[in-house]
């Protein structure tokens, strides 16, 4: 019973975000790449990024460690 209950949920959750993409707003860019060295060129770069990803097309995004 428990198992039916869990893997439903999995499924529930799978299925309702699959099709979701969440892009980054302007603040989130500009904070994000104020660490950077070129910082105009990371803005560019990550707003190219986005405008793709609202299109429908795959990117790659950096992940950077977090550190507490």
């Amino acid at each position: 019973m428990n198992f039916v209950l869990n893997f439903s949920m999995f499924l529930l959750a799978f299925f309702s975000l699959s099709n979701e993409s969440f892009s980054l707003t302007d603040f989130q860019i500009k904070r994000f790449c104020k660490k950077e060295k070129r910082v105009s060129l990371c803005i560019k770069k990550l707003q190219e990024k986005r405008s793709d990803l609202q299109e429908g097309k795959l990117i790659e995004i950096p992940v950077t460690p977090y550190k507490g």
